[in-house]
């Protein structure tokens, strides 16, 4: 359960907001969640005494720097930098086992909508261009058997996305047989029970770490750092006696 606390606010001026969204709470409310209360969008809402537009979203699992806008113009024209990927964002993710240093998922993806009422989501259309990079930053093999293996290897990435496809980096770490730990749709049920079994925080181990872009109004650079959410940082915390040389 998310705290019910103000939202960590990276940047602000008057057209625009940047916070560090916490892992477990909704962007905003959508169909598969239509009676919940607590959302980003209403949490500003309140904090700010304005309303609030979301131009991107963020899975709920997911942690990081998310932007919205104050005005619907100035949502329109950052949904346009979005569309012309001329936003840059890196995540951080762990995933299980121990894949190349660095590499690119090249996978088409097709379109995923909410099932009103149940919850799931259907794919629908043709698959669109979906081209994923990462980048190895720490290995982990930790003395805990796993499944049918002795160990447990793990990895922590950081990531960088050419679109914004719904799911995108935790379906292409499927893709190439390196899921997310912690995640309970995409990812591998005797890993996320390991980390239950160590006591450790199961969530979706993706945090939106830094977004740039060119401020649509003052033209100015705009570099945010989310720091990372202490449940992502404990696991991190664990891992770091059992990292190995890459």
């Amino acid at each position: 359960m998310v705290d019910d606390q103000l939202l960590d606010i990276l940047y602000q001026d008057d057209h625009l907001v940047i916070i560090n969204k916490p892992s477990g709470l909704l962007v905003h409310r959508t169909a598969l969640a239509s009676q919940e209360l607590d959302a980003v969008v209403q949490r500003l809402n309140q904090q700010l005494g304005k309303w609030v537009y979301p131009v991107h979203r963020l899975d709920r699992g997911t942690s990081g720097a998310l932007l919205l806008a104050l005005s619907s113009d100035i949502a329109t024209m950052l949904c346009s930098l979005f569309e012309q990927q001329a936003v840059e964002k890196h995540y951080l993710c762990l995933v299980r086992g121990h894949p190349q240093s660095i590499g690119t998922i090249d996978s088409p993806l097709a379109k995923l909508n909410e099932v009103k009422g149940r919850a799931r989501f259907k794919i629908e259309g043709t698959e669109k261009a979906a081209v994923t990079h990462f980048q190895s930053l720490s290995q982990y093999i930790l003395p805990h058997p796993v499944s049918k293996y002795p160990s447990t290897r793990c990895s922590l990435l950081k990531v960088n996305t050419e679109q914004g496809r719904k799911h995108q980096i935790r379906r292409h770490f499927k893709h190439i047989r390196h899921p997310l730990l912690g995640d309970t749709r995409y990812g591998c049920r005797h890993h996320n029970k390991l980390l239950t079994s160590l006591a450790l925080p199961v969530r979706l181990l993706l945090h939106a770490h830094s977004m740039t872009f060119t401020h649509p109004i003052t033209k100015e650079n705009i570099c945010v750092t989310a720091p990372i959410e202490n449940s992502f940082q404990s696991v991190l915390n664990y891992l770091q006696p059992y990292q190995v040389t890459m």
